[in-house]
């Protein structure tokens, strides 16, 4: 018999691909969507990865409440936590974002412990084991915690930090069968599954519309295929319970990427820019647009982290960055989220 898997947030595009990976290695998964309606996306994502999507099963379950999840992890013998509540990374309240994150997270887990669920996987972020902006270039590992009580820490990034701390206090003080194992992403990039929900793709979205320059912003990047990859094995592999797993491929400039759409796209990336932004353009348009204003501390900052404990302790290969920008840029392109641009008369 199958063993069974429960995937949150079955809409989104991490989950998306990891239900995909989970589906291809003969596992029962369940999802869980907030409205019904959402049931025939979330088939049609998996069918176009090349998985039978009606194959996968659903449950009703909203990260704001309490109903539903207790019919949700029932009968599951692992659940990837991959869902977030949905908000802008720099809202006027930012509890409006934290608060949610911790507490959907904590709602889940507490079904899951009662339930039995054997194993956890929690997907952070690499912003959750990140030193303070005033340090210098650094590289960090899974020993590394971010300081939730930094002030320059925007509201995404501290909701990840504060969410992964809850839950593994949770874990400590809750004791029982259930164990826990969380992963830290960087950038994450690759093909599209569904339009809909693109998440930090949106970064190769906005370089190949088109922009008045590259700015000096830098990402871990990591394809979501490995993601998707690495949360099964850290699933299954015993000594992954109880230990954090940084997910972080090689590090690329804004620059960096926009110059790799454009070896790997030819024409379809005739709008992607050419010159970089100097910083102080950056932080004049940081004065007005929300987004920019988030990025603008990171200007120029090179903050790295080591995935050694995944490469070594669970085998972990991820592919270059260029074929993960290359295929992500591709996907955009395929489902019309950018339009192709035209051939010069």
């Amino acid at each position: 018999m199958a063993e069974t898997v429960l995937v949150t947030g079955g809409t989104g595009f991490v989950a998306g691909h990891c239900i995909a990976e989970l589906l291809r290695r003969g596992y029962d998964v369940r999802t869980t969507v907030r409205d019904r309606s959402r049931e025939a996306a979330v088939r049609d994502a998996v069918t176009s990865a090349g998985q039978p999507g009606d194959r996968v099963s659903f449950a009703v379950a909203d990260l704001a409440s309490d109903a539903g999840w207790a019919a949700a992890v029932a009968g599951r013998d692992y659940v990837l936590h991959v869902a977030s509540p949905l908000g802008a990374d720099a809202p006027k309240d930012p509890d409006a974002l934290i608060g949610p994150a911790r507490d959907g997270t904590l709602r889940m887990l507490r079904a899951a412990t009662d339930a039995g669920v054997r194993r956890v996987v929690m997907t952070s972020a690499c912003a959750a084991a990140t030193p303070p902006l005033a340090s210098q270039d650094s590289v960090s590992d899974e020993t590394r915690w971010t300081e939730t009580d930094d002030p320059t820490l925007t509201a995404y990034r501290k909701s990840k930090a504060v969410s992964e701390q809850a839950a593994w206090a949770f874990i400590r003080d809750r004791g029982g069968a259930t164990t826990l194992t969380t992963v830290l992403p960087g950038a994450v990039f690759g093909p599209l599954l569904s339009p809909a929900n693109r998440g930090s793709v949106r970064v190769i979205e906005r370089l190949l519309r088109g922009m008045p320059g590259t700015p000096r912003i830098g990402f871990e990047v990591v394809d979501v295929r490995d993601l998707a990859d690495l949360h099964v094995r850290a699933m299954v592999a015993p000594e992954a319970a109880g230990r954090r797993y940084i997910a972080a491929g090689e590090f690329r400039w804004m620059s960096e990427i926009a110059e790799e759409l454009r070896a790997g796209l030819g024409t379809a990336a005739a709008k992607v820019p050419t010159r970089n932004l100097p910083d102080f353009v950056v932080r004049l348009l940081a004065r007005f647009d929300p987004g920019v204003r988030a990025l603008a501390p990171y200007l120029g900052r090179r903050h790295l982290h080591s995935s050694a404990r995944a490469l070594e302790s669970l085998g972990w290969q991820p592919r270059p960055a260029a074929e993960t920008v290359t295929d992500c840029g591709r996907s955009l392109v395929a489902h019309g989220v950018v339009p192709l641009a035209k051939e010069p008369s």
